[in-house]
């Protein structure tokens, strides 16, 4: 696992070198010309956040309604949904799970534009998508999925952009401001303390992480990494549905951790962190600022708020990494997990 995080500011140098960036360039122009009049994405486990970010960009970027496909509709219950005059992309690092893969099939057999974004180019998902998107992340070493998630972020971050353009070629400001995530990923991961917090969690009986807009996606990755990893049980929450009851639970013994960034949704999260302040809760801000109520901080470098992401999750990899270290565990072999997850 740890050899799988430290290799992300590679991976993303790697999928925005011509080669890739071309191929992702093809198919957003491909999408454009299409001209969907919404967007369904279908995913399970850690691409399914993955999918929730993609989403949020296509309703912000695009202007489009997003949303994800309950692959459970189709395969348990049969359901034969009219998807024309959609864009339905299936997101999945090895693309083997049979339900994703039944969805884009049906969803082609309605009309559908369908594609696959994979770290498996040859997987059954892409033999039964009309398009494919390579994330280009190689070959990971551990069960818990660090890099293929961070290159599906990319690698949707691009696709959108390309099909906002119209043409699939980034805005020249948008390609200088990739250009950088390879260092400040390097920055990011090169500060120790994600490390130096894990004894804080060690003996914590439960945690919640929250977000909102392009950090709730983040807020759930990283309760999942935690759960994956430490068993610790982990609930994430937007920021606002924690005010909608869950934070009544809030207390000194539930610890929080906060993404907070210094767009609209870091504003509207500052709200979040007076009322968990207010029940005495221990919280740590992911984020580029200090933040009043918090009593910790995992910095990251400020960026734009839809590249925030690429970056917020790396110190809670780590995170996730040391304390279950810290716990005895093996992050390396969860119990009962294994790398590909077939489901019906």
């Amino acid at each position: 696992m740890a050899a799988d995080v430290a290799e992300q500011p590679a991976g993303y140098a790697r999928l925005l070198e011509p080669e890739h960036a071309n191929a992702i360039a093809q198919v957003a122009a491909t999408i454009a010309e299409r001209r969907p009049r919404h967007v369904v994405f279908t995913a399970r486990g850690t691409s399914d956040h993955a999918a929730l970010y993609a989403a949020y960009l296509t309703e912000i970027r695009l202007g489009l309604p997003a949303g994800l496909a309950s692959p459970s509709a189709i395969t348990v219950f049969g359901a034969r949904p009219d998807m024309s005059d959609a864009l339905v992309v299936g997101v999945s690092q090895s693309g083997g799970s049979p339900d994703l893969a039944e969805v884009l099939r049906v969803a082609r057999s309605t009309g559908a534009l369908t594609l696959a974004v994979t770290n498996n180019p040859s997987s059954p998902l892409n033999e039964v998508a009309e398009l494919s998107v390579d994330i280009a992340a190689g070959h990971e070493r551990a069960v818990a999925a660090t890099k293929t998630y961070t290159a599906e972020l990319l690698a949707l971050l691009m696709l959108i952009e390309g099909v906002r353009t119209g043409n699939g070629v980034l805005d020249a400001p948008e390609r200088a401001a990739l250009a950088t995530l390879p260092e400040l990923a390097a920055r990011t991961l090169a500060d120790p303390t994600p490390g130096e917090l894990a004894s804080r969690y060690r003996f914590a009986r439960r945690l919640v992480t929250t977000g909102r807009g392009y950090a709730y996606p983040t807020a759930r990755e990283a309760a999942l990494k935690l759960m994956e990893t430490s068993y610790l049980p982990a609930l994430a929450f937007s920021g606002a549905d924690l005010l909608h009851g869950p934070l009544a639970m809030a207390d000194p013994d539930v610890p929080v951790l906060a993404v907070v960034g210094s767009g609209p949704g870091g504003t509207a999260m500052r709200e979040v962190i007076a009322r968990l302040g207010e029940r005495r809760a221990d919280v740590a801000v992911i984020g580029p600022a200090d933040i009043d109520g918090a009593a910790a901080r995992m910095p990251v470098p400020e960026v734009d708020e839809r590249y925030a992401p690429l970056l917020d999750i790396l110190p809670l990899q780590q995170l996730a990494l040391s304390l279950a270290l810290a716990r005895g565990e093996d992050p390396d072999a969860p119990r009962g997990l294994k790398k590909v997850t077939a489901t019906r």
